[in-house]
C-alpha cells in the first residue's frame, strides 16, 4: 500500500469458534483501510501453534491481507519450526515475525534447540534463504527480563545483524523512548526500519495489569487521568484516543517509517485513531 511508510494490524488466535467468527469480521472491517499487512501471536511454548497457523492461512487467503505469522523458538525442535515454516512458504506467506517467545507458566527456563530470537532468525535464513521478510521485536523501554538496557540493545543488535529486515516495537506511551532507542541502536550500525507498535486505551485496569507483565511504562500523568476517571468507560476512551493520537503524530512527525496497531481483535479502537491521523486507505 504505502511507499514510505507501512501500517499493519495485530490478532491473536481465539480459543472458541464464536470468537474466530468475531476476529474475521473485524479482519475484514480492518482490511477495507487496505494495510500493509496483518500478523497473529503465538501462544507462550507454542501453545497456539495449530491456531495460529489455521488463522493466519485463514486471513491471508480468504481476507486476503498478506498475513504475517508470529514463529517462536521457546519449546520448538528445530524440525516443528521446518515443518512450519515449510507450510507457510508453500501456502505463499511471505513475512514471518521472529522471536524468542514467552515461557509457559512454570517453566523456568528457555526449551527447545533454539533459545533466543538471533538463532531463529539465523535457522530461518539458513532454511528458507531470502523468502521471508523477517520481522524481531524491539523494546524501547527494555525486555523485563534483561540485564540491562546496554544488555537488551546488544541483543536487538545481534537479531538485526543475524539477518532481519525489519522490526515492531514493543507497545509505549512515551515517544522519547522510541527515538531515543532508534538513535542508540544506529549509533552501533543497525539501519533496519523500527516501527512503533501501538496500543490503543480502552480499558485503565486490564492496561495496566498486562503492562506490569510485559514492561511498558504509564507514564504517570497519564496514569493519574485515566484513575480519575473511574469506571467511567467512556470518558477512558476518549482520553485514551487523544494520547495516542497525539503520540502517533509526534512518532510519524519525527520519521517513524510506520505504525503497527495491537488490535486486540477489535477494529474501533485502532481504526479510531487511524482516521484522526487521517492515514491513506
Amino acid at each position: 500500500m504505502s511507499q514510505e511508510r507501512r501500517y499493519s494490524f495485530e490478532f491473536f488466535p481465539t480459543k472458541t469458534e464464536a470468537g474466530h467468527e468475531k476476529l474475521m469480521t473485524v479482519a475484514r472491517q480492518l482490511a477495507s483501510y487496505k494495510p500493509d499487512f496483518f500478523s497473529c501471536t503465538y501462544g507462550a511454548g507454542g501453545s497456539t501453534r495449530d491456531r495460529t497457523l489455521n488463522t493466519v492461512l485463514q486471513l491471508d487467503g480468504e481476507v486476503g491481507v498478506s498475513t504475517a505469522p508470529h514463529l517462536s523458538c521457546v519449546g520448538d525442535s528445530k524440525a516443528e519450526l521446518r515443518e512450519l515454516l515449510s507450510t507457510y512458504q508453500s501456502n505463499g506467506i511471505k513475512r514471518i515475525v521472529a522471536l524468542r517467545g514467552d515461557l509457559p507458566s512454570g517453566m523456568g527456563m528457555a526449551s527447545g534447540e533454539l533459545r533466543y530470537a538471533n538463532e531463529l532468525v539465523e535457522f530461518i535464513r539458513s532454511e528458507t534463504g531470502d523468502h521471508f521478510h523477517i520481522e524481531v521485536a524491539a523494546y524501547p523501554e527494555m525486555h523485563p527480563q534483561a540485564r540491562s538496557f546496554e544488555d537488551d540493545i546488544a541483543n536487538f543488535v545481534r537479531k538485526a545483524k543475524a539477518g532481519a529486515d525489519s522490526a515492531i516495537t514493543q507497545y509505549f506511551f512515551n515517544a522519547d523512548c522510541y527515538f531515543y532507542f532508534v538513535e542508540r541502536v544506529q549509533k552501533l550500525g543497525v539501519d533496519i526500519p523500527v516501527v512503533p507498535g501501538i496500543m490503543p486505551i480502552t480499558n485503565y485496569s486490564k492496561l495496566a495489569r498486562f503492562s506490569d507483565a510485559c514492561g511498558a511504562e504509564i507514564p504517570r500523568w497519564v496514569r493519574k487521568q485515566l484513575e480519575a476517571y473511574g469506571d467511567d468507560t467512556d470518558s477512558i476512551q476518549a482520553y485514551g484516543e487523544q494520547v495516542i493520537t497525539e503520540m502517533c503524530e509526534r512518532l510519524l512527525q519525527g520519521g517513524a517509517p510506520g505504525l503497527h496497531f495491537y488490535s486486540m481483535n477489535q477494529a474501533e479502537p485502532s481504526l479510531a485513531i487511524w482516521n484522526n491521523l487521517k492515514l491513506p486507505r
